[in-house]
C-alpha cells in the first residue's frame, strides 16, 4: 500500500495544506495528506497518529474560517443594502418636506 512519493513528504504535506484551503480541492488535499501519513506511519506509528490529529484540526479550522468569511461577506452586503435604503428614505423624506 506504500507507494513512493514523487515529492518529499514535506513538499507533499505543504501541497496538501495549500489544497485544503480551497473547499473545491478537499479530496485532492486528503489524498496528498494520506500519502504523507502512510510514509510517516511506516516509520513511526505514534507520530502518524499525532499528525493525523493535527490534520483533522487544521481541516476543521479551515472550514470554520471559510464559514466566518462567508458570513462576514453576507453581513457586509446586508449592511450596504440597509445603508442604501436609509439614504433613499432620507432623500424621500427631504423631498416630501420641500413639497409641503
Amino acid at each position: 500500500m506504500n507507494k513512493p512519493l514523487s515529492q518529499s513528504p514535506v513538499k507533499t504535506l505543504e501541497s496538501a495544506i495549500n489544497l485544503a484551503q480551497d473547499t473545491d480541492s478537499n479530496e485532492q488535499a486528503h489524498a496528498a495528506f494520506n500519502e504523507v501519513l502512510e510514509t510517516v506511519r511506516a516509520n513511526d506509528p505514534q507520530c502518524a497518529a499525532m499528525l493525523q490529529m493535527l490534520w483533522r484540526e487544521y481541516v476543521t479550522t479551515q472550514r470554520s474560517a471559510t464559514f466566518w468569511q462567508e458570513l462576514c461577506q453576507v453581513e457586509k452586503h446586508l449592511s450596504e443594502r440597509i445603508t442604501e435604503s436609509h439614504v433613499q428614505l432620507r432623500q424621500n423624506y427631504l423631498r416630501l418636506m420641500q413639497e409641503q
